[in-house]
């Protein structure tokens, strides 16, 4: 149990000097697009206080919960329906590949976070080394479908090769997204063709959105320890 705890002290620790590493690419002036989950979440708690010190910019959150905690930071924010086009976007991940092809989602909000990640400059992901993988797949890739669509698509995605289960919650119902959608937490084991596989699940009626993120981080910053190692996305145009 000590060492469990000691682990998960060192692993938040991560997280947060990867946050606080990500603060350097914010600039005066900018619309920021707001992550989800735990990395992101001391993001934008850092945000905050640079705000408090005088920054101004404008966040766009990708949760309800995220633009919780922005508000009750006294983060200005606006939206997608204002702003169309966001200047930077600090956000966690599950895994991320060599490519920095990621795996997001585990929090729940993977369809806005695509979203706003794709109206997005720059986007800067923040982990701890934990989510460095040589190949996505480990994490269970979250799949967004609508109520109407779920065994259909369950049963195409099963025929796929992985194991299939609906998300749920502590009282064993099905746990409902931001948009008032079911998650598919589908384990294919190591993904060989990521890119094919997300081609084959943006194509499946019913799907909504899937947790494959592909050529869409700009940078990715993984606290090692007390470093911060810097990846970049070779093909990146956005810098």
């Amino acid at each position: 149990m000590l060492r469990a705890s000691g682990e998960r002290v060192a692993n938040d620790q991560e997280k947060e000097a990867a946050a606080r590493a990500s603060l350097r690419f914010v600039k005066d002036g900018q619309v920021v697009g707001l992550g989800t989950g735990s990395t992101a979440a001391y993001f934008i708690q850092l945000l905050g206080e640079q705000v408090k010190n005088g920054l101004r910019i404008r966040g766009i959150p990708s949760s309800d919960r995220s633009r919780e905690q922005a508000a009750s930071l006294g983060i200005p924010l606006t939206t997608l329906d204002e702003c169309q086009q966001i200047d930077l976007t600090v956000d966690g991940a599950d895994e991320v590949d060599p490519q920095l092809r990621l795996i997001k989602g585990g929090g729940g909000a993977l369809l806005r976070e695509k979203i706003v990640a794709s109206a997005t400059k720059q986007l800067v992901i923040v982990a701890d080394a934990s989510k460095r993988v040589p190949v996505l797949g480990k994490f269970p890739l979250p799949v967004e479908v609508i109520k109407f669509a779920q065994a259909v698509v369950v049963k195409k995605i099963e025929a796929l090769g992985a194991e299939v289960s609906v998300r749920r919650v502590a009282d064993g119902k099905p746990y409902l997204t931001d948009e008032n959608n079911h998650i598919l937490d589908c384990r294919f084991g190591q993904i060989a063709d990521a890119d094919g596989l997300a081609r084959q699940l943006s194509d499946m009626p019913g799907v909504v959105e899937h947790g494959l993120f592909i050529g869409m981080a700009s940078i990715v910053l993984f606290a090692n320890g007390s470093e911060i190692v810097e990846l970049r996305r070779q093909d990146n145009k956005k810098s």
